[in-house]
């Protein structure tokens, strides 16, 4: 095995967590930090692809407007995650908090509706964004050689995105209130706060970046129906691997799970979803809080 296909394999890791960070920390968001179960946080992700596509087709064939077709497509995807993230929890989970069972129900039935409904709207086929000029083609690393520079771009995205939602989190009022949410929601309430406003937004703003980790993902890769079950499936992975509601732990599990897999697929291709769930087992067996998560 030559040091440039290690390297290689291991950016490719990399860049595949940034995606898995992206999504995942807006799981982790409703999950790990409201303790809200939502099963359809994968039909999210293609809503917002889905969503960006249509918008983003005709304006890319258009002479006029082609130049700026993609930053659209990533607002109107992020757009319309967030209004459907909305519309969930004010009409169905929102009076359901603390019913697990009852909130993966509706969320599971949530997306086979969704499914559907893209299906039926838009069709099976695959499609797949193209990136600005600025971002399209390769580009030279060293050891590695020419190499995606929209993948590249993709580690720089998750970075920005993982420090926004530190600082939110960490510095400013909000965050204060939302983590105070966690350990005690019925004090919070009797201190005047709008616990329930407080849900919608957090809701929102984890449903947002499924949809904005849609479009990065159709824009990486080609995109179609079923993907859901998978970003599903990895970022509950993710977020239990890191620790339930902790933004750094999101990262380091995207990082495990994103490295572990690329690695499985090069070297043990038919093992290589195995391995995955082995990381999070092994994780559970030494702190069941997760890496970064917080005891009980």
């Amino acid at each position: 095995m030559s040091l440039q296909y290690a390297l290689t394999v291991t950016l490719n890791g990399l860049t595949l967590a940034a995606l898995y960070f992206i999504v995942a920390s807006g799981f982790s968001l409703i999950f790990g930090l409201m303790r809200t179960v939502n099963m359809a946080h994968g039909s999210l992700y293609l809503i917002g692809a889905y969503v960006g596509f249509a918008v983003f087709d005709p304006l890319y064939m258009n002479d006029a407007t082609y130049s700026y077709a993609w930053y659209i497509a990533i607002l109107a995807g992020i757009a319309a995650a967030a209004i459907v993230g909305i519309v969930m929890q004010v009409a169905f989970l929102g009076w359901m908090q603390g019913q697990e069972l009852r909130q993966a129900l509706v969320t599971i039935g949530i997306s086979i509706i969704v499914a559907d409904q893209l299906l039926a709207n838009f069709g099976g086929s695959p499609f797949q964004f193209f990136a600005p000029d600025i971002l399209f083609g390769p580009m030279e690393i060293p050891f590695v050689g020419r190499y995606s520079t929209f993948r590249v771009f993709q580690i720089g995205v998750a970075v920005a995105v993982g420090v926004g939602l530190w600082l939110l989190l960490n510095k400013t009022r909000l965050g204060i209130m939302v983590r105070a949410g966690v350990d005690d929601r019925q004090m919070l309430a009797a201190c005047g706060i709008n616990v329930p406003l407080i849900a919608v937004f957090v809701f929102g703003l984890g449903a947002a970046l499924a949809g904005f980790g849609g479009v990065i993902g159709a824009t990486a890769q080609p995109t179609q129906l079923g993907i859901d079950v998978k970003f599903l499936l990895t970022s509950l992975v993710v977020v239990i691997v890191g620790g339930m509601g902790s933004i750094p732990g999101t990262a380091i599990g995207a990082i495990l799970i994103g490295v572990t897999e690329q690695w499985g697929q090069a070297l043990l291709p038919t093992y290589s979803v195995i391995l995955t769930f082995v990381i999070m087992v092994a994780v559970l067996a030494v702190r069941p809080q997760g890496i970064m998560g917080r005891p009980d």
